[in-house]
């Protein structure tokens, strides 16, 4: 039985007496076009709410970033020639993702909107298939509500920038719940040689993009089916060959990630873009580590929707507060399934407890963890437990303990909370993108090329469609120089590209802004003109800055 088909079938170990809901799923049985017509309707409320909440959130360069990458990779620079991106380079993930929506949308700020809201829909969906597992009936209801209810989690401003806006970590966890998928399906046949080959290319393709996927994919793979054969070999007794499809998936992920590290070296020597290693250390003393786990605290609770630290007792807190529920399940069901961890038969449960923890430890023990904007390295952590608490609890909710305790109206309760909290967030006007003023403002006046920081840049460069071009500028020894954050070299290059303005702005809250006047009029001397638009400043010259630049 497929698992749409098997969604709303009748319940086997859970079968009750007949009511009119089990009346309900048995009318269902044998139609799964009507279960399929479920989960589509599911999908598309779902991204609609999101793309909802993705526009309460103001875009950024960061964001802008990716969609200009993508519309350059669009028009044929495939591999990026010219580009130095951040850390994580989202290329084989977020950026096809992109061009997709570029061809339908076109360049402008919207496509943040839409790939944030595609990218959690997803992460949302994979997160209740994994919790519904090959459960049928009452049984997998219960399971997808208490994973959705839980990823309901980006709400009243908690979460919202780490899960639903520009590319991030929480995109990582789509293709490897993928795998996750594809290995639960295989779990339920004959072993095929072919399944260690899928998972370790799939891996090793999104490892491409963000190296995130070596700690919640690569080592969590590698770890449990090493300690699977261990089992089978030294407590049953198992020939080593029986266990052969076991290493296979470890030497496949193994594998997949040696190559995706051989890609990068690959694009680079072509002359694809360049991307620096991740900057993060491990913490050298204890202080840090007990200071790390603290913040980790407080960014789960960022995570689940729940940060309520700090805030004032208003209706809208307790809206927040009541997001504790959906954390409290996430982390009994990852609880419950580090208990069962070595005599549990799951691989994907083995496999989601581990990513959880590898993830965690490695964000503790490391100089990432230095403040709560840092959760979104463990952004992954929310579908993994989700998807945990709904397939370890999710049953007991409509036909087993939780149920015996009185628990599942009250669950039931807490998640008509969540819904109300998420018609309140959609129900908010769409925010403009940052910059805003300073977009429209030199659209108006037909001032086109520019200098200014990072926050100024490639924001205003999309939301003007590209009518305005503005290019990040560091500055070093005292003078401006082309910035090698998330932009192309070509771009500074004064015999094809010009720039006649430099823009000062003191910045906004988690946002710098760009005050370097001192090394602007050392770089480029006494400007022909001088704005004053709100809190911008710019600054006009009759000629070619670029010029001027190191």
């Amino acid at each position: 039985m497929s698992a749409d088909r098997a969604l709303l079938s009748e319940a086997g170990d859970d079968e009750a007496p007949a009511t009119a809901g089990s009346t309900g799923f048995r009318a269902l049985r044998g139609r799964p076009w009507a279960v399929t017509a479920v989960w589509v309707l599911g999908v598309i409320c779902a991204f609609a709410a999101n793309l909802q909440l993705a526009r309460t959130r103001a875009v950024n360069s960061d964001g802008a970033s990716n969609a200009l990458q993508a519309w350059d990779m669009l028009h044929g620079n495939l591999l990026l020639h010219g580009w130095s991106l951040s850390d994580v380079s989202f290329y084989t993930t977020e950026l096809p993702q992109y061009m997709l929506v570029e061809v339908v949308r076109g360049l402008n700020q919207d496509v943040v909107h839409v790939a944030a809201a595609m990218t959690y829909t997803l992460a949302t969906l994979l997160a209740a298939l994994l919790a519904k597992g090959d459960s049928t009936g009452r049984q997998a209801l219960g399971r997808v509500l208490v994973a959705v209810g839980i990823m309901l989690a980006p709400q009243l401003a908690s979460g919202m920038n780490i899960l639903i806006s520009s590319p991030d970590h929480i995109g990582t966890s789509v293709p490897v719940m993928v795998v996750w998928l594809i290995l639960d399906h295989a779990s339920r046949a004959r072993p095929r040689w072919y399944v260690p080959v899928i998972a370790g290319a799939l891996l090793g393709w999104a490892e491409v993009a963000d190296m995130l996927v070596l700690y919640i994919g690569v080592v969590p793979l590698v770890a449990v089916c090493a300690i699977r054969v261990g089992q089978a070999v030294a407590v049953e007794r198992k020939p080593l060959t029986s266990q052969w499809y076991d290493m296979a998936l470890a030497a496949a992920a193994l594998a997949g990630a040696a190559a995706a590290v051989l890609a990068l070296h690959i694009i680079h020597a072509h002359g694809g873009f360049y991307m620096p290693a991740p900057a993060a250390q491990i913490a050298r003393n204890g202080t840090t580590v007990v200071r790390n786990l603290g913040i980790t605290g407080q960014g789960l609770l960022l995570l689940g929707g729940a940060d309520f630290l700090g805030l004032r007792l208003t209706a809208s807190t307790a809206f927040t507060m009541l997001h504790v529920v959906g954390v409290f399940l996430a982390a009994w069901g990852t609880g419950l399934a580090a208990w069962r961890f070595l005599r549990d038969r799951d691989l994907v449960a083995q496999l989601l407890v581990a990513g959880v923890v590898v993830n965690l430890a490695v964000y503790v023990l490391s100089t990432k963890a230095n403040v709560v904007t840092q959760t979104r390295e463990i952004a992954a952590v929310l579908p993994f437990s989700a998807a945990l608490a709904g397939r370890l609890l999710g049953g007991r909710v409509l036909a087993g303990r939780l149920k015996a305790a009185k628990l599942a109206p009250l669950l039931l309760v807490v998640l008509l909370g969540y819904l109300a909290g998420l018609a309140h967030e959609i129900s908010q006007p769409p925010v403009a993108a940052q910059n805003q003023q300073l977009t429209s403002w030199l659209v108006a006046r037909h001032l086109h090329t520019g200098l200014s920081g990072y926050w100024e840049s490639n924001v205003v460069t999309l939301t003007s469609g590209d009518r305005v071009q503005i290019r990040a500028v560091g500055v070093s020894g005292g003078r401006l120089a082309p910035s090698t954050l998330e932009s192309k070299a070509q771009w500074y290059d004064p015999r094809r590209n010009t720039a006649s303005f430099v823009v000062l702005f003191p910045g906004v809250a988690g946002y710098p802004g760009f005050t370097q006047e001192r090394a602007v009029l050392a770089t480029f001397g006494k400007p022909a003109r001088t704005y004053y638009v709100g809190s911008y400043t710019v600054l006009v010259w009759n000629s070619n800055l670029l010029s001027k630049l190191r």
